[in-house]
């Protein structure tokens, strides 16, 4: 059985070689890491992350940087 190829896809707002999060997508799951801890993988789901998103767009943890 042959393994998928996870595609890792950072923000365009994170430039030159800035560590940054990453996010992929493995079948029903959304992966998160940091570039600079590739070997720590967080699992969540598209529905948790769109709430997640949602709230960034609001403005809601703007305090946090």
């Amino acid at each position: 059985m042959q393994s998928e190829e996870i595609v890792w896809q950072k923000s365009s707002f994170s430039t030159g070689n800035t560590n940054c999060v990453e996010l992929a997508a493995s079948g029903d799951a959304i992966l998160l890491r940091e570039s600079d801890a590739p070997h720590e993988v967080v699992v969540t789901s598209p529905v948790k992350l769109r709430a997640f998103l949602a709230g960034v767009k609001a403005g809601e943890f703007d305090h946090l940087v």
